[in-house]
């Protein structure tokens, strides 16, 4: 169960763990739009670089039907070993629990394909046999219908999982704007991934902070001049 005092998420108290973002299983997302939930995806890993989150991926059936992992995902983490599997639940294999375990950490941030199948059944097992606390990232997973996922979400969420969105876990990680160590890494994933509030960062570092309009390279280049 969900821990009964209410927590925030910080850089020290959780770890993450992306399920099976791979391309067979985003083909059969209906719940959300598969390039938004790609962008959220790369949102969250970039979210975890930041703060060092410990974070697990993991795959099913790679060569025999689901394909490889998003390459934009595995960019994140070049380094981070992918724990293969054939069973759906991926708490069935000792390998996702050893890095579970190693990585120390209770609260565990899920992002996952799909929803009603490998996220819901990770979950409950993670909570009934690990005793972990589940942190079910809902825009950054997907099921094969609308109400498939959403009566997923309402299944953990009587259970005691706990759902976030990619945002909500970033900027409760940042938590304040004077930790300056994270400030700008944070602000580049905002202003790449978060859509009209990545647009009103920009718009508020030209117009108001009198930012370069436009930078490539490292240069600054002078606006397309008005016709």
């Amino acid at each position: 169960m969900a821990n009964a005092k209410p927590e925030l998420l910080t850089p020290d108290n959780c770890q993450l763990i992306f399920i099976d973002h791979q391309p067979q299983m985003a083909f059969g997302v209906q719940s959300i739009d598969r390039q938004a939930l790609k962008n959220n995806t790369v949102a969250l890993a970039k979210s975890a670089k930041i703060f060092n989150i410990p974070t697990t991926i993991t795959t099913v059936e790679t060569e025999s039907f689901s394909g490889h992992t998003y390459p934009e995902l595995l960019s994140v983490f070049p380094e981070s070993p992918i724990l293969e599997r054939t069973s759906m639940n991926s708490w069935d294999d000792q390998k996702i629990r050893d890095a579970l375990a190693n990585n120390g950490q209770k609260k565990v941030i899920v992002s996952g394909l799909w929803t009603e199948v490998c996220n819901i059944a990770f979950a409950f097992s993670a909570m009934a046999e690990g005793g972990y606390e589940i942190y079910m990232v809902a825009d950054a997973s997907g099921g094969t219908s609308m109400e498939a996922h959403d009566y997923a979400m309402q299944r953990m969420i009587q259970a005691g999982v706990v759902p976030v969105t990619w945002q909500q876990v970033l900027l409760e990680l940042q938590r304040d704007w004077a930790k300056r160590d994270t400030y700008d890494a944070v602000m580049d994933v905002v202003k790449e991934h978060s859509g009209a509030y990545g647009m009103g960062v920009d718009y508020c570092y030209t117009l108001v902070h009198k930012a370069p309009e436009r930078v490539e390279h490292g240069q600054r280049l002078d606006p397309v001049p008005a016709k």
